[in-house]
């Protein structure tokens, strides 16, 4: 068993290191795979496995200049991470096939298989995904609290809970019962697995709508007022959020906000409530609330419904490498208070 950058035990590491180099490689590359190193043509080189391969732990990884290794690997290198890996001298590659290495004469530069729509996190179910984002707020990690704060059925809310145990991002007492104590191993492993797993989860119906406002902020909170009116429940994600939650971006342009819809015809109706108008290419695009966490824990900020952080941390990641720079920021301001 070897243990992650992260700080998480996790199997098989050196052979899924090994399958991911070989895949990019030339066959004529001789390599070898050791506790915390390999060797490519007989020559040492460290490397380091990170689990889901974000800026941030990019970043952290590089703070350390005197033990940076010369290759990381991991499941998925972000567009973010991969930038910062360049600029540092660092190679990586990761389990789609990409990778950028430059070892003496030797120059692997591989753009890796389109991901198209990435696997289904088979054990992060709604429910799931909903106790996480409300653990993640600072609810205690027992059934009752979890209950309470997310109104999800006791069956649920334990369920949920042991299936966050056998990922090994809580653990538990022997006690049992619905007030029975579970601990959170690490709170920012839980974040970015379930930033991950929420990425994976395919958005189900969206709209995209016109919006002539130049304040981003200012127009979608005079609109959220009609919404309000109408009994409409919405909460902002994205940059637009994170400008109100933790500046970082110059100019916001566009907008994702949740409302509570299921379907295309309800968002259509919940935007001619606002006299907003359906657009090829808008800039407002309207969503479903993804789970009940994130409708139950919106607030006002600057006038603004705004999702739970961890939820607008999630969704900023999936932005581009500006939107990675944007979440990490929010990370570290949250995380700061």
């Amino acid at each position: 068993m070897e243990t992650t950058s992260t700080g998480m035990s996790e199997d098989g590491i050196p052979q899924r290191v090994e399958a991911a180099l070989r895949a990019v490689l030339p066959r004529s590359v001789r390599l070898r795979i050791h506790h915390d190193h390999l060797t490519l043509n007989g020559v040492a080189i460290e490397f380091k496995w990170v689990r889901e391969g974000t800026l941030g732990q990019v970043r952290e990884l590089l703070t350390h200049r005197r033990n940076r290794p010369g290759i990381v690997v991991s499941r998925r290198i972000s567009p973010g991470a991969r930038e910062a890996l360049s600029a540092a001298g660092v190679g990586w590659v990761d389990e789609n096939g990409a990778a950028e290495i430059v070892f003496g004469s030797l120059i692997v530069a591989r753009s890796g298989r389109p991901e198209g729509r990435r696997k289904k996190a088979l054990n992060w179910t709604p429910s799931v995904l909903a106790v996480s984002e409300a653990l993640l707020c600072g609810v205690t990690p027992t059934v009752t609290a979890s209950a309470e704060a997310t109104g999800l059925s006791t069956g649920a809310c334990t369920a949920a809970l042991g299936t966050l145990t056998e990922l090994r991002l809580l653990t538990s007492e022997a006690r049992r019962g619905r007030s029975s104590a579970r601990t959170i191993v690490d709170t920012g492993i839980l974040l970015d697995a379930y930033a991950t797993a929420a990425a994976a989860k395919a958005r189900p119906v969206s709209l995209q709508v016109g919006a002539t406002w130049r304040d981003m902020v200012f127009g979608l909170s005079e609109t959220g007022r009609r919404w309000e009116k109408a009994g409409v429940a919405w909460a902002a994600t994205g940059a637009v959020a994170a400008s109100v939650i933790a500046p970082h971006l110059t100019s916001v342009t566009t907008a994702d906000v949740y409302v509570d819809a299921e379907t295309i015809a309800t968002l259509e109706y919940i935007a001619a409530e606002a006299g907003l108008r359906p657009i090829e290419g808008g800039r407002v695009t309207l969503l479903p609330f993804p789970t009940v966490t994130t409708k139950l824990f919106a607030e006002e900020k600057e006038g603004l419904h705004v999702a739970p952080w961890p939820r607008v941390y999630a969704d900023l990641r999936t932005t581009g490498v500006r939107g990675e720079e944007a979440a990490e920021h929010l990370r570290e301001v949250v995380r700061g208070r």
